[in-house]
């Protein structure tokens, strides 16, 4: 396979390389690519706009995460943001600073993950840049989305007595890093023996190409439900159920017999001896919709298979806790990702 040094391109000749075959998918983007800003139109809708950062060494590791699924999962990371607004997703910009140990084949590989999400999402890639880094890889997107003010949903809703739900099942994700990082050292150990990951398969994809839960919005609106509160589980269920507690100032009861997982997680969680309901409360990077919903929405958020609901909504005064199936309060805590 043959390789292209960055510097044939050049910063502007290396973006239109990447980006020549982007088109345009949504009536509000008027100007994307190809100008000093991209112009979109404006309406009565609220735009709601999310950026996400990712360095080398620190969110992802080059040594077993493909390029294609890091550009798909850097994607995916900022529209599951949109989508925890209730909002639809419809541009994102990416920035991107490499080194010089990058060839062009390689941001290819990368930039054909950040279409297929595009593609996937109805997304259009509007803008971006790239610099040199001494560094190794970074990467920068911004996603923007559109959602009419009656329909906007928001951390600070939850009010007391609502339904605590989820999407999916939680915790393969973190799991799925585990065994990459335990096959990452015995390669190093071993000087490059080969790892056997057919059996890991599920929590493995959970971890490297991820999806944003676009279905459950469109479910919920099939249903007219509009949550009361929503986040998506990026950094852990205890943090994340901490973030809409603590900014609703409200408390929580949930139920370990009704967190869902996955039978693939907890057969990977006996091989690390790690209890699978840790990896659900700390773990992180499911990106599955933790949500609150009225009550006398029971009935019919039943008929969604895809949701769990897993507790309820309670007085700040009576805290925030699990509630073990054998009946014990444990309080949760905070134990997830810190960016700092």
């Amino acid at each position: 396979m043959t390789t292209t040094k960055l510097s044939e391109y050049g910063e502007f000749g290396l973006i239109e390389h990447l980006t020549k075959d982007v088109l345009i998918k949504n009536k509000s983007t008027l100007k994307g690519i190809g100008d000093d800003c991209a112009i979109l139109e404006t309406s009565d809708l609220q735009t709601v706009i999310t950026t996400d950062l990712l360095l080398e060494g620190i969110h992802f590791d080059l040594s077993y995460c493909p390029l294609k699924h890091l550009g798909y999962k850097a994607v995916i990371a900022n529209l599951s943001d949109v989508y925890a607004m209730n909002a639809t997703p419809e541009q994102i910009t990416v920035s991107i600073g490499v080194s010089a140990k990058f060839t062009v084949e390689a941001l290819e590989l990368l930039y054909s993950g950040i279409k297929l999400a595009c593609n996937k999402h109805n997304v259009d890639l509007v803008g971006g840049d790239t610099s040199a880094s001494l560094t190794g890889l970074i990467i920068s997107i911004t996603a923007i989305g559109k959602v009419s003010a009656d329909k906007v949903v928001k951390r600070d809703g939850a009010k007391i007595n609502d339904l605590i739900c989820v999407s999916g099942n939680l915790g393969a994700a973190y799991l799925g890093l585990q065994i990459l990082e335990r096959e990452k050292s015995i390669y190093t150990a071993t000087g490059g023996a080969q790892p056997e990951l057919s059996k890991y398969d599920y929590v493995l994809e959970r971890q490297l190409k991820p999806e944003a839960r676009k279905d459950i919005i469109s479910e919920l609106a099939s249903l007219n439900i509009v949550p009361t509160a929503m986040i998506d589980i990026s950094d852990g269920l205890s943090s994340e159920l901490i973030h809409i507690c603590s900014q609703s100032q409200v408390g929580c009861k949930i139920y370990e017999e009704r967190i869902p997982i996955a039978s693939e997680t907890e057969e990977a969680a006996k091989e690390f001896d790690i209890e699978p309901l840790i990896s659900v409360l700390n773990g992180g990077e499911d990106y599955e919709l933790l949500f609150t919903i009225k009550i006398s929405d029971y009935e019919k958020i039943q008929t969604l298979e895809s949701i769990s609901v897993i507790g309820n909504i309670c007085s700040q005064e009576e805290g925030l806790s699990l509630v073990s199936k054998s009946g014990n309060f444990i309080e949760l805590k905070a134990q997830g990702w810190k960016a700092l």
